[in-house]
């Protein structure tokens, strides 16, 4: 790994604003990198205030969008709520549906199916729409780019309303209105909300409108949360906001659905993490492996005993899930080494037979061990699909718009994408894609990078700094969890492989004039060598609170040690 250390803020600053926070020089720097400089910059940071969200009608065609839901409710017209099938399409569903339905029933939910329809807004699903007599389609984290069907759905006299926070293309549907802070012409403050979060938005807008305030929407903030979390977007101005208290209401107050998957880990309190990685996977493998459709039933159960049915459903579609993406993993790392590949700028690998629900997840797991922009294709009808995954620093939307006279269609984020094209295209596509990234790479962002807040010394460790640093929380894209690093430290003669094969490094340091603290590097159990014999050597961590037999100590999380 590349060891950056990120640059540090002016002394003199520092020093103003650890004094006006009356707080230690550390956490001042640590502020300062964070682009908070003042009494009421902190104060916002620490202390998140719903009263500091944004007026929704501050966002392009707002008025619009509540004035036809309004005039759609008021002449009786049938609402269909279509939402993409993975966690913030999910979630955003859930929350639009369950509020319009608080006081108007002629709602329904729409997912697309994941291989059937492929993802965003379908022909198909319009056709649903129009066999059952809906006349307004609201659709959620998707459809700024589905120029031709909304152009479909008017000929039906069928009107969309777009929720979308992806980037538009050249030309807008002609939708009644599109949401998306992304189109130039919207002058939203916050650029980075997520599906669910546009779609929180609405919700606000017509809540506003209707007289109730902010506080009658608490109870759907941990659908946004939850989408936050999964679609990795910045956890910083409204989404630091959003993300906070829909985190303490999965804590204290879950939705049927969230308990119920929480009974099943039994684990105390979540943080952003968990749910990312314990309750995300889980509302993902219902798309992945069956249908969307069951995240949107979980999500909007409000009975328990069926909440407990549904999440044990997901349960089973998730472990078929782990499993599959393993096998895929093996069988992709395979065919790159076969084809002697690992030299590349970029990895693309191609079988018919694998299941388009987990190329997504193979991909990052590919880019993990390769550490380049990676393409995962399989067979989709008569087209291939595949999912495109990038490292740090490097844009791969760009290099697909680069590939565009291959490609049938694609969508997506600098960091991930999707993209469908003909069989006859793949080889061509592949040759292309290489060059296209080989020549604008930075050679450099091929080595993952680790980036370092500031070096500090093992005795700064205290439980005061740890108890302020937790108030840092939620952490995410733009706030992460800050990461140490500390010079000459060595191990006290106890160090050792743990777990399964030893892969992971247990370890109890110490620095001139330190009392010794534990350490626990995962995956990193193939350094013990440079560790034993007293050693020094620097450590790369984050701080981290262990419990063990109802005592709770400090202890470093190792990211990497040299």
């Amino acid at each position: 790994m590349r060891w950056t250390i990120k640059p540090k803020p002016d002394s003199i600053e520092i020093e103003r604003l650890s004094k006006t926070l009356k707080v230690d020089k550390l956490i001042a720097h640590l502020l300062l990198q964070r682009g908070i400089s003042t009494y009421e910059e902190a104060k916002l940071f620490f202390r998140p205030q719903l009263k500091h969200l944004h007026d929704p009608f501050l966002m392009q065609d707002m008025a619009v969008a509540v004035a036809r839901i309004e005039q759609a409710i008021s002449s009786g017209e049938n609402i269909l709520v279509y939402g993409d099938y993975d966690v913030d399409g999910t979630t955003a569903v859930a929350l639009m549906t369950s509020y319009l339905m608080t006081y108007y029933p002629n709602v329904a939910t729409y997912i697309p199916d994941r291989y059937d329809e492929g993802y965003g807004i379908s022909l198909k699903g319009i056709d649903f729409a129009e066999d059952n007599g809906f006349t307004l389609i609201i659709a959620l984290d998707c459809g700024v780019k589905a120029v031709a069907q909304v152009d479909y759905a008017k000929q039906k006299g069928i009107d969309f309303i777009i929720c979308d926070h992806h980037r538009p293309g050249p030309d807008l549907p002609n939708a009644v209105a599109i949401l998306d802070p992304k189109r130039d012409d919207c002058q939203y403050p916050f650029k980075e909300l997520c599906g669910c979060g546009v779609g929180f938005k609405l919700i606000q807008a017509l809540a506003k409108n209707r007289g109730q305030t902010i506080d009658d929407l608490l109870p759907y903030l941990d659908l946004v949360a939850t989408a936050i979390g999964a679609d990795i977007v910045p956890i910083t101005g409204e989404n630091r906001v959003l993300a906070y208290f829909g985190l303490q209401l999965i804590n204290e107050f879950p939705r049927a659905g969230f308990k119920a998957i929480i009974n099943q880990i039994k684990k105390n309190e979540l943080t952003i993490t968990d749910v990312v990685f314990i309750i995300a996977p889980r509302i993902n493998a219902a798309g992945r492996m069956k249908h969307g459709q069951h995240a949107v039933n979980l999500l909007m159960e409000t009975n328990m005993a069926e909440a407990e049915n549904f999440a044990a459903a997901i349960e089973k579609f998730n472990t078929e899930r782990r499993s599959l993406d393993q096998e895929i993993t093996d069988a992709a790392l395979k065919q790159i080494q076969l084809n002697k590949e690992e030299e590349r700028f970029t990895s693309v690998v191609y079988d018919q037979n694998w299941h388009k629900g987990v190329i997504g997840i193979v991909a990052s797991r590919l880019t993990e061990t390769y550490y380049r922009p990676t393409l995962v294709f399989t067979k989709s009808g008569d087209k291939l699909a595949a999912s495109a995954r990038s490292v740090k620093g490097f844009d791969v939307y760009n290099a697909l718009e680069g590939c565009s006279d291959c490609i049938e269609q694609f969508g997506g984020h600098k960091y991930a994408a999707g993209l469908t094209l003909l069989e006859t295209q793949y080889e061509r596509f592949k040759k292309q894609f290489e060059k296209v990234v080989a020549e604008s790479i930075d050679p450099q962002l091929l080595f993952p990078e680790l980036s370092i807040d500031t070096a500090i010394e093992l005795h700064q460790i205290t439980p005061k700094l740890m108890r302020i640093l937790k108030q840092f929380a939620p952490f995410g894209p733009g706030n992460m969890s800050p990461v140490f690093m500390a010079e000459n430290v060595q191990d006290t003669g106890y160090g050792k492989g743990v777990g399964e094969e030893e892969k992971h490094l247990k370890l109890t340091v110490t620095q001139k004039g330190s009392k010794p603290i534990g350490a626990i590097g995962f995956n990193l159990g193939d350094k013990i060598g440079a560790v034993k014999s007293k050693n020094r050597f620097d450590i790369a961590f984050s701080l981290d609170e262990n419990e063990w037999n109802g005592q709770v100590s400090l202890q470093l999380k190792l990211k990497d040690l040299r």
